[in-house]
């Protein structure tokens, strides 16, 4: 019988994905009984392994419609907040100027614009002083060109740790918008100054400034999110960022009011987000024009850009580490 059994049930064997023990058979062996034996014992095998890997998370997108899940996104949030405070570290460690950087770059720039723009091409400011009126415009865009840039390469300068380490991949980019508020909460206060120098009153509209900065931090992220997980696939992205800047930054009325743009262009300028965004901030801090209906199509246009960049991030972040 001993001899009989050895031949109908030679052994185990350990599946080499699953782990699971099974038994493998002589096929030349008649069925017998004793199999039941090893079917039983590889069932066993197979619970042991799915207690095992029962506390695994599987690193794949979540399926349905609404994607986005906002309390995983909460759970992670120290995640978040170390990522954000290692990024203004690692930016202003060893600088000789630090967080002076963030009034520099816009007064630089004032002086420039100044210059090209009022006294050589005579723009018009809206009946604002023309060193006013590009200070908020360099000021809003200096934070979302930054978060934009930041959010683009975010997911490739952590190419270590999203390869490693489970976490939702949409906390990257986020985390890459948050640093330049700091600037942006920095350079506001400059403008002070700079109403006292050009007697500049704001009125009450300056009570929803809140809301045009989280405006700009929307279209900053969508943007950026957008661009970041088109980094991972294709590196084109990482060079052709600071072109795409650039011709945003001429897009978008940063030395001009939007009211220079002809009518007949309004309804196609006012697909660029920024367009509503930095008119916004002038009318809430320097009481200029408020923001007409065409700002509407710029608020749909973010909202749209936004649901896009989420789609696509979720659709392909399950790739992110094959291909970073």
């Amino acid at each position: 019988m001993a001899e009989f059994r050895a031949r109908s049930c030679c052994g185990f064997r350990r599946h080499t994905c699953t782990g699971v023990a099974e038994c493998f058979r002589d096929p030349t062996a008649a069925p017998t009984g004793d199999h039941g034996s090893c079917l039983r014992n590889q069932i066993r095998g197979a619970r042991r392994v799915s207690a095992i890997s029962a506390g695994w998370i599987e690193n794949r997108p979540r399926s349905g419609l609404l994607r986005l899940d906002v309390r995983e996104l909460w759970a992670y949030r120290e995640l978040a907040a170390f990522l954000a405070l290692r990024d203004i570290r690692v930016r202003y460690k060893q600088a000789v100027l630090g967080i002076g950087w963030a009034v520099f770059q816009p007064l630089a720039g004032v002086v420039v614009f100044t210059i090209v723009f009022q006294r050589l091409a005579d723009i018009e400011s809206d009946g604002l002083p023309y060193p006013v009126f590009a200070f908020v415009g360099l000021t809003v865009w200096a934070y979302t060109s930054g978060a934009v840039t930041r959010a683009t390469q975010s997911l490739v300068s952590n190419a270590a740790l999203v390869t490693k380490v489970y976490f939702p991949r949409l906390l990257v980019p986020l985390a890459a918008v948050f640093p330049g508020l700091i600037d942006l909460t920095v350079s506001l206060p400059v403008l002070v100054v700079l109403y006292a120098i050009y007697d500049v009153q704001p009125g009450w509209a300056v009570l929803t400034l809140p809301l045009w900065i989280a405006a700009a931090v929307i279209v900053a992220f969508a943007v950026g999110l957008l661009l970041s997980a088109l980094n991972v696939r294709y590196r084109d992205v990482n060079q052709a960022i600071t072109l795409l800047i650039q011709l945003w930054l001429f897009l978008s009325p940063v030395a001009y009011p939007t009211s220079a743009v002809p009518a007949a262009w309004q309804p196609l300028y006012a697909v660029n987000p920024m367009s509503a965004v930095i008119e916004g901030f002038r009318w809430c801090l320097l009481g200029g024009p408020a923001p007409g209906p065409w700002s509407l199509v710029s608020a749909a246009v973010t909202l749209v850009l936004l649901a896009a960049a989420l789609t696509y991030f979720q659709r392909t972040e399950r790739r992110f580490a094959d291909v970073i």
